[in-house]
């Protein structure tokens, strides 16, 4: 019986052939089932890429800092956040110092945040209308002079003595802190539009977003630990320093290292025109309803994102007096690191992934808040305001898909509009949480502020636009 001709392959996988040694057959098995694993894996990660919806894989962190000029952007904004948040513990705690009242602490911190309504609402469309650089650049330095005469301010009023002030002697403090966030109002504006021009890449630019607010958010958790400490060893003034040196290295970097571009589309003469450009934002902004939408769970979620910064200091002093200004701070804090741990897990989703969840986290974020009503050991408070800002993650696809559904010649209207009504409704919270606390207690205060959250985001939930976010996505980053 002839033997088989070289080559025959017998019917049994994977084809041993007669004269081949049983060595180089176990060995081509070994082969054909590592290639088969790991086609089987690039299916199974394929599959979970269309699933995340993009079929796309979101570029690394370190993609974000291969581009040209945003080292040196990202450093100088963590100074920047250092100092403003030093600031806000320093000259709060003055005010605590010399009042006495929770009230008028928590309005410290609403006065510097409503100004920004006005800055961002009425300066901010002028970064459709000048270069960003030179409208960041001017802000900064403004700034820079500003917290120099807050310095004085303080100083002085220090110097006179330490009799126990009243609200017409704080009035100038105040008023300078209202200036300061003023002029900064087309800071924030010009700062998105320069990270849109930045990375034309869409999914990198979610990541630059990703990587920035959790900068932002590491950055405000130092700046309020540092700020409790600081007020601790050296006092209000000296902290106050800092926040000036911030401001001009700012304004030196964006001189350095960002170029200036002409601005989009061509805006209105005259201030009739300006005031008329504002006017087509907010139409646009009104007739949007994805835009609507997410600007209205951010509206929702201030009330339980506020109350722990604006009743930290005042829960802590009901704790342990001694240690107010440290314990404030590491309280105001826990948010933070919590926002900081929850954009780590979220900036690890798709785009797509993120936006499909975004709703259900912000329905949760309240509820670790409504631990506060049995009054905790600061340690446990200091452990439920971290769950609570674990889940405020969702903020980051908010704010990213917003950006990019935005037309870029309205970009500085939108962002200022939508910006000034949530810094609204978080200057209301931080009042709303301080009144509470002077007049029930800082634990009340937090509780009610966190239920006006879940049933406003409950209400919003039941008509939230899931199709018309799905479409808005998918054209913001796949397109």
């Amino acid at each position: 019986m002839p033997a088989p001709s070289h080559g025959f392959i017998c019917h049994e996988s994977p084809g041993f052939t007669y004269d081949e040694s049983p060595w180089l057959y176990l060995r081509r098995v070994a082969r054909l089932c590592l290639r088969r694993a790991a086609q089987a894996e690039y299916r199974r990660l394929m599959d979970w890429r269309e699933d995340s919806g993009g079929g796309v894989a979101m570029p690394p962190y370190s993609e974000v800092f291969r581009r040209r000029g945003y080292l040196a952007i990202f450093l100088a904004a963590a100074l920047s956040t250092w100092g403003d948040y030093l600031a806000r513990v320093a000259v709060a705690a003055f005010v605590l110092e010399q009042t006495g009242s929770p009230f008028a602490t928590a309005a410290t911190f609403a006065v510097s945040l409503l100004p920004s309504i006005f800055g961002r609402s009425l300066l901010a469309p002028i970064a459709d209308r000048i270069p960003y650089k030179y409208v960041l650049i001017a802000a900064h330095l403004v700034r820079a002079v500003l917290v120099g005469v807050l310095i004085l301010a303080v100083s002085a009023h220090a110097f006179a003595g330490h009799q126990q002030a009243d609200w017409v002697t704080l009035w100038p403090l105040f008023a300078l802190l209202f200036l300061i966030e003023l002029v900064g109002g087309p800071v924030i504006s010009s700062g998105q539009i320069l990270m849109t021009d930045l990375f034309s890449d869409r999914r990198l630019y979610a990541r630059a977003l990703g990587l920035g607010t959790m900068s932002e958010q590491v950055n405000q958790a130092i700046g309020l630990t540092l700020g409790g400490f600081v007020v601790a060893w050296v006092g209000s003034v000296r902290g106050l320093w800092f926040d000036l040196a911030t401001f001009l290295i700012s304004a030196l970097v964006i001189t350095l290292v960002t170029n200036a571009r002409a601005v989009l589309g061509t805006p209105s003469a005259g201030l009739a025109g300006f005031f008329r450009d504002i006017g087509e934002g907010a139409t646009y902004l009104y007739r949007q309803p994805v835009l609507m939408s997410l600007l209205a769970l951010s509206l929702c979620s201030a009330w339980a994102v506020a109350a722990p910064e604006a009743v930290a200091l005042a829960y802590a002093h009901a704790t342990d007096s001694s240690g107010a200004a440290r314990l404030g701070g590491l309280l105001m804090a826990a948010p933070v690191f919590g926002a900081v741990t929850g954009l780590v897990i979220v900036g690890r989703w798709q785009p797509e992934r993120q936006n499909s969840r975004l709703i259900v986290m912000a329905l949760l974020m309240p509820l670790p808040l409504m631990g506060t009503m049995f009054v905790p050991s600061v340690p446990i408070t200091w452990l439920l305001w971290f769950g609570c800002g674990v889940l405020q993650a969702y903020m980051l696809p908010l704010y990213s898909t917003f950006s990019l559904v935005v037309p870029a010649e309205m970009r500085g209207r939108v962002f200022g509009l939508g910006g000034a009504l949530s810094l609204a409704a978080s200057g209301v919270a931080f009042l709303v949480a301080g009144f509470l606390a002077e007049h029930m207690s800082p634990a009340r205060a937090v509780v009610d502020c966190a239920t006006l959250s879940m049933i406003a985001i409950v209400v919003l939930a039941v008509r939230w636009p899931r199709t018309a976010l799905r479409r808005a996505v998918d054209t913001a980053y796949n397109s």
